[in-house]
């Protein structure tokens, strides 16, 4: 078993604020964060994919098919948008850093199996700081 990463980038807006909550209660909760003028990020997304090399074509998969499917499936549909107002997979749900992970899991587990291999983890650093990594559980 290999694994190989892709590394993609955008930039997006969000804010963390629950409607059913107190304006007071976001702001101790998710401070700044909370902010009614929305905040952006400039994140980078990280899918690694394992699977055993093809025989054939030395590789797990055809690193133009994975960055296609990213592209597709996940930036095309988040970059320079309102991650709360612009995200079809996103209404609804808290745009934190966490839930970002799960969903973009969601949107190319699939696309990914299709080609062979399979996902085996998302990165995604909100800042140079902080990120989360998640691995499909």
């Amino acid at each position: 078993m290999i694994y190989i990463t892709r590394k993609e980038h955008f930039n997006a807006a969000h804010k963390l604020y629950r409607e059913d909550w107190s304006k007071e209660k976001n702001e101790e909760v998710f401070g700044i964060c909370a902010n009614a003028n929305w905040h952006g990020h400039n994140y980078d997304l990280y899918v690694t994919v394992k699977g055993e090399i093809n025989e054939e074509t030395g590789f797990v998969i055809d690193l133009k098919d994975l960055k296609d499917i990213i592209i597709t499936h996940v930036i095309d549909k988040v970059d320079h948008r309102n991650l709360n107002l612009d995200v079809d997979f996103m209404r609804g749900k808290m745009a934190s850093t966490e839930i970002l992970a799960v969903e973009f899991w969601k949107q190319l587990d699939g696309p990914i199996k299709e080609r062979g291999a399979q996902l085996h983890s998302i990165k995604l650093y909100e800042t140079v700081n902080n990120y989360v990594e998640y691995f499909g559980e």
